[in-house]
């Protein structure tokens, strides 16, 4: 008699989590707290940061934000940033393939935020959310998030945080544009899908990492780790 071949368990797909936000929210800090949290649970974990400044794919990008291109539109600016994901794209998928949970500093709603920003009339900058999803997740496949977490603080609290950090380029130091980056931000968290605010003040002042962590992993355990236990 033949003998019977143990069926192998099929490999559930991972899990992608976005941290994204205005600038001087703390991004960077709070995906680190993300991942330590999700390890200490049981969760294999890969982390992703955009832009991949330093790589081939973030050359003409990092040469835009130096102000070597002028004033582009904003669907000429997402494509740099689109770019870089798309050569990202291969290795995401490859992750969430082998049941992993991805964690990315920032994604498509960074690009919303910042380009949408730019355009004043509402139902043009609806039109430019509509066309700037269906290049990155339908054009160029990226995969799609099963969380985005859009972290506030104030345009002007923000910008002072930021140029505590020698940041230099054009963007993350221009007031009016941070202002109207947060309103795009603000929009963003109503109207994309699997999307949710956490407030980083408390309208006077900034709330500590822990306590903006709190309101992240709320959101995470509640929504993208539903019925997601780690496996043992």
């Amino acid at each position: 008699m033949a003998k019977a071949t143990k069926k192998t368990k099929p490999v559930r797909r991972g899990k992608l989590i976005v941290l994204d936000g205005t600038d001087g929210a703390g991004k960077a800090t709070q995906t680190d707290m993300l991942v330590e949290t999700l390890q200490e649970q049981g969760y294999e974990v890969e982390v992703a940061d955009f832009p991949k400044y330093g790589s081939k794919s973030a050359g003409p990008l990092e040469e835009y934000l130096a102000g070597k291109y002028g004033q582009l539109n904003p669907s000429a600016s997402s494509i740099f940033y689109a770019v870089d994901r798309l050569d990202a794209s291969a290795q995401l998928h490859a992750w969430l393939d082998e049941g992993k949970i991805v964690v990315s500093n920032r994604y498509v709603t960074a690009n919303a935020g910042h380009q949408g920003g730019k355009i004043a009339d509402r139902a043009e900058r609806l039109k430019f959310f509509k066309w700037l999803n269906n290049l990155e997740y339908n054009i160029f496949g990226i995969p799609k998030p099963d969380l985005n977490v859009i972290l506030h603080v104030p345009a002007k609290v923000g910008q002072a945080r930021t140029l505590k950090q020698n940041k230099k380029d054009l963007l993350s130091t221009d007031l009016k544009h941070l202002q109207a980056a947060e309103k795009s931000y603000l929009e963003i968290a109503t109207l994309f899908p699997n999307t949710r605010l956490v407030e980083c003040t408390n309208g006077k002042q900034m709330l500590t990492p822990q306590e903006v962590h709190n309101q992240v992993w709320e959101y995470v355990r509640r929504i993208a780790l539903k019925d997601f236990a780690p496996e043992q």
